[in-house]
C-alpha cells in the first residue's frame, strides 16, 4: 500500500521520462512548417549540413530535433507517412539506447528510421536487426527509400551473399539484416586471414526490432561455427533401438525442469543392452552422455511439436514463432538421437570452431536499443543484463481492445469443442478469427474440426510458411478465420477490412497459455491496431503442459467437487491468477538458465576478447618479426626458469636439458655444446642462445626473401592462433560439463570455472607460441601455390545455433580450416 502511494505521488517512472521528452516533440512540430515549405533539393542538403555541423563540434543530441523534422518531412513526401508525436517519442528512446514497448500496429518500422537516420549522420554506421531475411528486406526496400532520398545509403545482410557483398552492404550508413547474419559475420570476421576479407566495421549503434525475441527468447542459444568431427554416428542408432525397449519405470522425467534420466533399473537394462558392466565407468562418459540425449530424443521431443521430418531430414520448430528452423540442429548430440529416433540419416557430429551468445554480440555495440509490443515483462533481465531501460509509450489513439476471461475445460476435447463453437458463432456474423495455437498437432486437430462444420479456414503452422506474410496480413477481413502457430507472421501489421469495426474487430482466441506472459500478450497484440476494436479469449483445460505440469490439481479437485460435466467450463479470476503465478515462476527460471548461460560465458567471453583483439593485431600488422623474437625470448626465459634457475646453485644447473629443448625450437643440433654453455654465465647463456635464433631467423629471411618471409609469419600465426583456440574452445566445453560435479565437494562450480579456464587460456597461450615458433623455424617453403585467401580458410564451415540445454541449433553450410 505504502509503495503504491509512494508511485502515485513521485508517478511512474516512464511517464516521468516521456514527459521530459515531450518539449523535444514540440520543438520538432515546430520545425514542420518551416521543413514543408522547402524544396526537395533544400531538404536534402539538410543531410551534408548536419554532417558539417557534427564535424565542428556539435552532438547528434544537439541536431535530435532538426534532424527528426526533416526524416518526418521526408517521409511524408516519399512514402506518405508522417510519424505521430507517440513515434516520435519512441524514436527519442531508441536514440537515448534504451528500450520503446509500443503496442501492435503503432508503427514501430516508422518509429526507428527517426534515430536510424539521426546516427547515421556521424558515417560510424548503423545496424538495424530483424527476426527473419523477409521483414529485412521488407524494410531496408521501404524504409530505405527515406534514407536514399535524404543521401545515405543502405545495406542489406540476407544469407548467401559474397564478401564482397557484404562488406559493401556493411559499409553502408544504414545496414539491416537478421541477429544471426551479423553474429555469424562477426565470428567470420574473427577467422579470416587477411584484413582484405573482414566485413563488419567497429559495432556502433544497433536497433533491435522484436527486441525480447532476439534478446530474451534467442539468449540461451549461442552462434557457434563448426567443421566437421570424426566420431561415428553408428551408436545413436543404437541407443534409440534400446530407449525404445524401455518401460515407464526404467526412467525419470522432471518435465518442470527439463531433465531425464534412467533409474537404477533401467541402468541394468541398459547396460546389459549394450554388453557392458558400468555405463558410469569413466571410458563411458561419453555412453552415459548419449544415453540421456536418446532417452530426452524419445520421451521428451515430439514430432510436430518441437520439430517435423521433411525431405528425410529433422527441421527444428522454433517453439516461439511456430517456424520451421531451416539449416538449424540441436547440439550435444540431440539432433543425432532425433535423426536415429525417426529412422532418417544420422548426421555426423562436428568440432567448434568459433562460438558467442547473443547477449555478448549485442553487448559489444557502442550504443543498443530494441523495440518490442511486449518487453515490460522481462524489465528486470533487459536492466541486469544489457543496462536498458523499458518506457511504454502511449498509444496513438486510445486501445478499444476487450481481453475476456479466460475459461477452463477438464479436458483438451472439451477445449477445442468449445472453441470450435465459438468460431462457428463468430463465423456465423461475419466476424474475421485469428486461432493461436501452440503446435502443428494442435493446428491441425482444430483445421479438422472445422472442415467438419464446413468453415473455410487458413492454416498458418510451420509446414505451409511460404505465404506465411500475406495470409496473416489478411486475417483482418470478413469472414476471415486464420489458425496460426502461436507467432507467426509476427511483425506484419493486421488491418481491418470494411465493416469489420462495425462487428467487435478482430476476434483472437488463444488455444493455451504460453509459459511466458509475454507470448500470451504478443498474441493478444494482434488484436485492436490503432485504436480498432477487439476481442482476446484463452481457452485452457487441466491437461494443458503449463496446467498440468504447474499444479492444476486444486483445480481439478475443486471441478469434481462442483460436479462438473467435461463440456462445463469453469471461469473464475482465481484461475487466471493461478496460471500468471505459474507463469511467473517459469519466466523467474528461464531467466536463471540464461544468467548461468551469461555467467560461464563471460568468462569465455574475455578469454575470446583477448585473442580476438591479439588475432586483429596480427591481420592489420606490415611485419610479425619482432612479436616472433619476443615469443624466442619467451621460451628462452621458461627454459633457463627451468633448467638454470636462479634459485638454484649453478652446479645444479642442467645445461644438457636445457639444449635439448631449445634444439627443439630453434637451434640446429651442433651449433652450440653442453662445455660451452657451461662455460658462461647464466645471462651470457640467455645472449648466445638468443643470437643463434636471430641469426638462424635472418638467414631464412634472406633466403626465401622478406616479403615471403612476412606473409609466412602472418599465415603460421593465424592458423596456429585458430588451431589451437579450436581445442581449447573443445576443452572448455568439457570443463563446463563436468564442472557441475564440484558442488558436490561443496565447491562453487563457477569459481572453480573461472581459475581452471584462465590455466587453460594461459596453457593455451603457451603453446601457440612454441608451435608457432616451431613451424617458423622448420617449416619447409615451396612456391608453386600461392599463401590460401580467406575462402579457402573458412569453405565448408558450419554454421551452428548451439541450444542450450532444450533449444534449438542452427547449422547452414559454411568450413574447417585443415591443421
Amino acid at each position: 500500500m505504502f509503495n503504491r502511494f509512494i508511485q502515485r505521488l513521485l508517478g511512474n517512472n516512464t511517464e516521468y521520462e516521456l514527459k521530459k521528452m515531450r518539449p523535444i516533440v514540440r520543438q520538432i512540430n515546430e520545425l514542420e512548417p518551416t521543413l514543408a515549405s522547402l524544396s526537395d533539393a533544400s531538404l536534402q542538403a539538410k543531410t551534408f549540413e548536419f554532417k558539417k555541423r557534427l564535424a565542428d563540434g556539435e552532438t547528434l543530441d544537439d541536431l535530435l530535433p532538426e534532424a527528426f523534422a526533416v526524416i518526418r518531412e521526408a517521409s511524408r513526401r516519399v512514402l506518405g507517412m508522417r510519424h505521430f508525436d507517440v513515434q516520435l517519442l519512441g524514436g527519442i528512446v531508441l536514440h537515448r539506447g534504451d528500450i520503446a514497448e509500443m503496442r501492435t500496429g503503432e508503427g514501430k518500422t516508422l518509429v526507428a528510421t527517426a534515430p536510424v537516420y539521426l546516427n547515421a549522420l556521424s558515417g560510424k554506421g548503423v545496424h538495424v536487426v530483424t527476426v527473419n531475411d523477409y521483414l529485412a528486406t521488407r524494410d531496408s526496400e521501404e524504409m530505405g527509400q527515406i534514407y536514399r532520398f535524404l543521401g545515405l545509403s543502405v545495406g542489406l545482410i540476407v544469407h548467401d551473399l559474397d564478401y564482397e557483398q557484404r562488406r559493401r552492404a556493411y559499409n553502408s550508413d544504414i545496414t539491416y539484416g537478421t541477429n544471426n547474419e551479423f553474429g555469424f559475420d562477426y565470428l567470420r570476421d574473427n577467422m579470416v586471414i587477411s584484413k582484405d576479407q573482414m566485413v563488419q566495421r567497429p559495432l556502433n549503434y544497433c536497433i533491435v526490432d522484436e527486441v525480447d525475441s532476439i534478446l530474451i527468447d534467442e539468449a540461451r542459444t549461442p552462434l557457434i561455427i563448426s567443421g566437421p568431427g570424426e566420431k561415428s554416428t553408428e551408436l545413436y542408432s543404437t541407443l534409440a533401438a534400446i530407449v525404445k525397449r524401455l518401460a515407464p519405470e526404467d526412467y525419470t522425467m522432471d518435465e518442470k525442469q527439463k531433465t531425464i534420466a534412467p533409474t537404477d533399473e533401467g541402468v541394468v537394462k541398459i547396460e546389459k543392452m549394450l554388453g557392458i558392466t558400468n555405463m558410469f565407468d569413466n571410458d563411458h562418459l561419453e555412453l552415459n552422455h548419449l544415453v540421456i540425449q536418446a532417452l530426452r530424443a524419445n520421451f521428451m521431443m515430439h514430432r510436430d511439436k518441437d520439430y517435423v521430418v521433411k525431405n528425410g531430414e529433422i527441421v527444428i520448430v522454433d517453439e516461439f514463432t511456430g517456424r520451421l528452423m531451416f539449416g538449424r540442429r540441436f547440439s550435444d548430440g540431440l539432433h543425432q538421437s532425433i535423426e536415429a529416433k525417426e529412422n532418417v540419416k544420422v548426421q555426423g557430429e562436428s568440432k567448434t570452431l568459433a562460438t558467442i551468445t547473443f547477449q555478448n554480440y549485442f553487448r559489444m555495440y557502442r550504443k543498443l536499443s530494441g523495440m518490442t509490443g511486449t518487453a515490460k515483462t522481462e524489465e528486470e533481465e533487459f536492466n541486469k543484463i544489457y543496462k536498458l531501460d523499458v518506457y511504454v509509450v502511449p498509444t496513438n489513439k486510445p486501445s478499444l481492445r476487450k481481453d475476456l476471461p479466460d475459461v477452463i475445460y477438464k479436458t483438451k476435447n472439451a477445449k477445442y469443442r468449445a472453441v470450435v463453437r465459438e468460431i462457428v458463432r463468430c463465423h456465423a456474423t461475419g466476424q474475421p478469427i485469428l486461432v493461436g495455437t501452440t503446435s502443428i498437432n494442435q493446428s491441425e486437430i482444430l483445421s479438422t474440426m472445422l472442415k467438419q462444420e464446413n468453415i473455410v479456414h487458413n492454416v498458418l503452422n510451420a509446414k505451409y510458411h511460404e505465404k506465411e506474410a500475406e495470409i496473416i496480413k489478411n486475417a483482418g477481413q470478413m469472414n476471415t478465420v486464420t489458425i496460426a502457430t502461436n507467432m507467426a507472421g509476427r511483425g506484419t501489421d493486421i488491418k481491418l477490412g470494411a465493416g469489420v469495426p462495425d462487428l467487435g474487430g478482430l476476434m483472437i482466441i488463444g488455444t493455451e497459455r504460453h509459459e511466458s506472459r509475454r507470448i500470451d500478450n504478443q498474441l493478444r497484440g494482434r488484436a485492436g491496431r490503432q485504436g480498432d476494436p477487439g476481442l482476446t479469449k484463452f481457452y485452457l483445460s487441466l491437461e494443458d503442459d503449463l496446467m498440468r505440469i504447474f499444479g492444476s490439481e486444486n483445480i481439478s479437485k475443486f471441478m469434481d467437487k462442483l460436479g462438473m460435466e467435461e463440456d462445463e467450463p469453469i471461469e473464475h479470476a482465481m484461475i487466471s491468477r493461478s496460471i500468471e503465478k505459474a507463469q511467473k515462476k517459469v519466466e523467474a527460471h528461464n531467466f536463471e538458465i540464461r544468467k548461468y548461460v551469461l555467467e560461464y560465458d563471460d568468462v569465455m567471453n574475455q578469454q575470446r576478447e583477448v585473442l580476438y583483439g591479439q588475432r586483429r593485431e596480427v591481420l592489420v600488422a606490415e611485419s610479425l618479426k619482432d612479436t616472433i623474437l619476443t615469443m624466442v625470448d619467451d621460451i628462452i626465459l621458461d627454459g633457463l626458469a627451468r633448467y638454470a634457475n636462479e634459485k638454484l646453485y649453478p652446479e645444479e644447473w642442467d645445461f644438457a636439458g636445457l639444449l635439448a629443448q631449445m634444439e627443439q625450437y630453434f637451434v640446429p643440433r651442433g651449433t652450440v655444446t653442453v662445455e660451452e654453455l657451461e662455460n658462461l654465465s647464466r645471462v651470457e647463456v640467455q645472449d648466445k642462445l638468443k643470437k643463434i635464433a636471430v641469426d638462424l631467423y635472418d638467414s631464412r629471411e634472406e633466403e626465401i626473401g622478406a616479403q615471403t618471409m612476412r606473409e609466412l609469419e602472418k599465415a603460421i600465426m593465424l592458423r596456429v592462433v585458430d588451431s589451437k583456440w579450436m581445442e581449447h574452445l573443445d576443452a572448455m566445453d568439457a570443463l563446463k560439463e563436468g564442472i557441475n560435479l564440484r558442488a558436490y565437494g561443496q565447491k562453487n562450480p563457477l569459481v572453480e570455472y573461472k581459475f581452471e579456464a584462465y590455466e587453460m587460456f594461459e596453457e593455451m597461450v603457451d603453446s601457440i607460441k612454441r608451435t608457432v615458433i616451431t613451424f617458423l623455424y622448420h617449416v619447409q617453403v615451396t612456391f608453386n601455390r600461392p599463401i590460401p585467401q580467406a575462402e579457402d580458410h573458412l569453405q565448408g564451415a558450419k554454421e551452428v545455433h548451439r541450444d542450450v540445454p532444450e533449444n534449438p541449433a542452427l547449422a547452414a553450410e559454411s568450413e574447417r580450416p585443415q591443421d
